[in-house]
């Protein structure tokens, strides 16, 4: 049976996404216009097979994470969605069941946070499935939350659990056969297993945080690249120092179970990426007011160290006593 022509596939699988802005995906553009008062915030992030996820996940996984990673950003940024550009590139082998998957789980995630379809392409590739969404959103003029003000005295945090990503993605791989089932695996439960695959598979923007990150947040940015990694570049970006204390990053229970199992799996649990948590800086007198609205919205939230004056890197602590991390987060190049 002949696989539709791209204009079927716009009108089958697209259009259905698309929000008024999109002028039912029959124009060449998209208009869109910002609310009164407010800024425009615009991410763009691009997800590869065999890079970012693996070419054998759900391929309704795969569409909540293509959209999911760029509407992390914009929490972070302190931005409510306004809708997103899709660029889709798809290798000769693809199939109408895999798109129609694909779809179901990117139309889902836009759904749950008012991000509509405005446009964008579909191509043939050579290459590896690659997926391009670009992100956009608002903030109150002038109120959009930096990655550049983190300043001496403010605290750390950071919003959610660490580290179940990393290990999801390993339990994915060797479900694959991709490597051998890691040893701690076995001190896992069943609902523990599915909980971590779906850290890795289905992250979760934290867009219901961004008034309070707007009212509270000095500086913030998503951990997208690992923990330490991301919390460095922040404060390099503010030209400040700062305090990492291994033993406050929060954990779920089935990370500690692992974790219990494979006492050395620490480093990678906070420089393996993919949590797509807020990290973010704020000041003392704001803290319980954060942890509040976080809880009330029934996401966690903790304080991880302070930010100090001078170049010096990152200071990583366990226990009060420094500890060496030789790879902070994931590397592109």
């Amino acid at each position: 049976m002949p696989r539709p022509g791209e204009d079927e596939l716009i009108a089958r699988y697209f259009a259905p996404l698309a929000g008024p802005g999109a002028l039912a995906l029959k124009d060449d553009a998209a208009l869109l216009a910002p609310p009164p008062g407010h800024d425009l915030v615009l991410t763009a992030d691009a997800i590869v097979a065999g890079v970012h996820f693996l070419p054998d996940d759900p391929p309704g996984a795969i569409g909540r994470k293509a959209l999911g990673v760029n509407l992390s950003d914009l929490a972070a940024k302190g931005a409510d969605p306004l809708g997103f550009l899709l660029t889709l590139a798809l290798p000769a082998d693809w199939t109408e069941a895999w798109l129609a998957g694909f779809c179901s789980g990117l139309g889902g995630m836009a759904r749950e946070l008012a991000c509509p379809l405005l446009g964008g392409d579909t191509v043939r590739t050579s290459g590896p499935l690659s997926i391009s969404v670009t992100a956009l959103g608002a903030v109150p003029a002038g109120r959009m939350v930096r990655r550049t003000a983190a300043a001496p005295g403010q605290a750390i945090c950071v919003t959610g659990t660490i580290g179940d990503a990393a290990l999801g993605l390993a339990l994915a791989r060797a479900e694959a056969g991709l490597d051998p089932e890691p040893g701690w695996a076995q001190a896992l439960s069943a609902a523990e297993r599915a909980f971590l695959l779906d850290r890795y598979r289905n992250p979760q923007p934290r867009t219901a945080l961004a008034a309070s990150l707007r009212r509270h947040a000095k500086a913030a940015m998503d951990v997208s690249d690992g923990l330490a990694g991301d919390l460095a570049k922040m404060l390099r970006a503010s030209g400040v120092s700062g305090t990492l204390a291994l033993d406050r990053v929060p954990l779920s229970p089935a990370a500690q179970a692992a974790l219990a199992a494979t006492p050395d799996l620490l480093p990678g649990l906070v420089s393996g990426g993919d949590d797509y948590e807020i990290l973010l800086t704020a000041a003392p007198d704001g803290l319980d007011a954060l942890a509040r609205e976080a809880a009330a919205l029934g996401i966690g939230f903790a304080v991880l160290g302070e930010v100090r004056s001078g170049p010096e890197p990152l200071a990583i602590l366990r226990n009060g006593a420094p500890y060496p991390l030789s790879a902070g987060s994931f590397q592109h190049f």
